[in-house]
């Protein structure tokens, strides 16, 4: 594990019951089978003596269960016991013009994204408020703030999202409880077949101006960060990780000779 430095006197350690004794540190992660979730189930192995991996794609190592069905994430939370950080990353998308969008996707989105995330912190935020500490990242999107053309129901279900790691944190924050949230930009994964073309990855990374795409580790790290003692005092916040896409817009725009030659 990595030393750390905790955070001011006064202020509950994450691994520090609220009768002030430390037992061993543990993370559930969400969504924990492939892609970005995997990678933040390595990372978190570092500052953690135990992660928890949750998701429906059988892997080993990998805990089944559907973030969807509450009795079931209830089962979990109650043969996990103690957790002192939940990832709540599982997300699945439909991906249709909003005219072509069926009720069943609509409702099939909103299951995983909105309420997986609501049964996740009910079930393990309840032990976290007994004991006076706990964090919650929420992973959500860029298309939580960024309209993006035909994904369907995904981006009002990352915007939910958002507002609901705001009022978790709002709420929870009288018990030392933290909520968070991280927002991937593009980020090449296995779920994200459109990567698989050539040109669209050199067009997308031509887009960013960092003029290139995520990795699932970059996530990763900010998760660890934002979870870690260094962020204690922060809640309530969204941190993208998009190599600032989401400050692009006025890129598109015809610009003057002068900031053309900046923006290049």
């Amino acid at each position: 594990m990595r030393n750390e430095v905790l955070g001011p006197p006064g202020a509950p350690s994450p691994g520090a019951s609220s009768a002030g004794t430390r037992g061993p540190r543990r993370a559930v992660v969400t969504g924990a089978a492939r892609g970005i979730g995997e990678q933040i189930v390595q990372r978190l192995r570092e500052d953690f003596d135990e992660v928890v991996a949750l998701d429906v794609e059988p892997r080993p190592g990998v805990i089944d269960c559907d973030v969807a069905d509450a009795d079931a994430v209830g089962q979990v939370a109650e043969q996990v016991g103690r957790v002192d950080l939940l990832v709540n990353n599982a997300a699945i998308w439909r991906f249709a013009a909003f005219q072509d969008v069926t009720v069943a996707d609509f409702d099939a989105v909103l299951a995983v994204n909105v309420r997986g995330p609501f049964n996740c912190m009910q079930a393990f935020g309840r032990n976290m408020i007994r004991r006076g500490n706990g964090s919650i990242v929420n992973i959500v999107s860029i298309a939580a703030e960024h309209a993006d053309p035909a994904v369907g129901a995904y981006s009002a279900s990352k915007a939910a999202l958002l507002a609901m790691t705001r009022q978790v944190a709002l709420e929870w924050g009288p018990y030392g409880v933290r909520c968070n949230a991280v927002g991937p930009g593009l980020v090449p994964t296995e779920g994200a077949g459109i990567y698989a073309d050539d040109a669209v990855r050199a067009a997308r990374s031509a887009a960013v101006p960092l003029r290139r795409l995520a990795t699932p580790a970059e996530v990763a790290e900010v998760v660890a960060f934002v979870s870690s003692p260094r962020a204690s005092y922060v809640s309530g916040q969204v941190i993208y990780v998009d190599g600032a896409l989401g400050q692009s817009l006025m890129t598109t725009l015809p610009r003057p000779s002068h900031a053309a030659a900046a923006a290049t």
